[in-house]
């Protein structure tokens, strides 16, 4: 996109600056589709897809499928290397307060609602962390699975 409400750049960050304009426009990274009716549906970040066995599994769908859970009151998805698939779904879920779930639980939810290769291979239980304006930081999520 370009106009005289995108941004001029990133803080100090002359590389992802760069990038980000290339051929003079701003990218993003979202991914879209436009339907017929002139509708655009956000799919997701480029670099939130999971790649799951030559899969391409959208962390936005999973996470969908989270909230619509009754216990659940955050829940971001990353993705976590695997040597057999090369990633697999990791699920963060914080609970709505006086709640219990186990990760069986949050698995068979996401059977019932998703394909086969997009239920999360692990489930951690945890305040999910945001920036002070409510974001989900999933940058630190990322390292949190990278760990495992």
């Amino acid at each position: 996109m370009r106009g005289n409400v995108v941004m001029k750049g990133y803080l100090k960050n002359r590389a992802a600056t760069q990038a980000a304009f290339a051929g003079g426009w701003f990218h993003s990274g979202d991914l879209d589709v436009k339907h017929p009716d002139g509708y655009i549906q956000l799919k997701d970040r480029s670099k939130d897809i999971i790649i799951s066995g030559g899969e391409n599994v959208s962390s936005i769908e999973v996470e969908a499928a989270l909230y619509r859970h009754p216990d659940i009151q955050a829940a971001a998805v990353v993705a976590k290397p695997d040597e057999k698939w090369g990633e697999t779904p990791c699920a963060f879920v914080e609970l709505k307060p006086g709640r219990m779930l186990t990760a069986e639980e949050v698995v068979a939810w996401c059977r019932n609602h998703l394909a086969g290769y997009k239920i999360p291979r692990t489930v951690v239980f945890m305040e999910v962390p945001k920036t002070s304006t409510g974001k989900i930081q999933k940058f630190r999520l990322r390292e949190i699975a990278r760990e495992s």
